[in-house]
């Protein structure tokens, strides 16, 4: 990650895509972190580097215990909907210099993944309630 100032260049995004919240960024930043201290603990270190996947569930993981049932209703207001939108702004990250990539990662990483509904709603229902296996979105 980058030493430049985070919130000054959330505000830089913001201007420039404002499709999310600006506490969608501050999210991300907090879970990347989530992520990469959990895979330390797993012994699952790759060098500071989380694919597309690790870090959905990672941040999957972390709303969940964060915000709890309010997690769906948290990204709704932060307008994330999708596990792309978790890539989109990975990417704009990216490209303001805050987070690196590899060769190999990609906004496609992030296609699919997982149903928000299922991911951040069912685990706080009764088993009676719970929906179907999972779509991909």
């Amino acid at each position: 990650m980058s030493d430049k100032n985070f919130p000054d260049v959330i505000r830089e995004i913001h201007d420039q895509d404002n499709r999310f919240g600006k506490g969608a960024y501050y999210f991300i930043r907090e879970a990347l972190d989530h992520t990469l201290k959990s895979m330390e603990k797993n012994s699952q270190g790759k060098g500071g580097h989380v694919s597309g996947n690790e870090l959905l569930e990672g941040i999957r993981e972390y709303a969940l215990d964060r915000f709890g049932p309010m997690t769906l209703t948290l990204m709704d207001h932060w307008n994330v909907r999708k596990c792309r939108d978790f890539g989109e702004i990975v990417f704009n990250l990216v490209e303001h210099g805050i987070l690196g990539r590899t060769e190999n990662d990609s906004l496609e990483d992030f296609e699919g993944g997982y149903n928000f509904e299922q991911a951040f709603v069912d685990p706080f229902l009764p088993k009676s309630k719970k929906q179907s296996p999972p779509e991909n979105n």
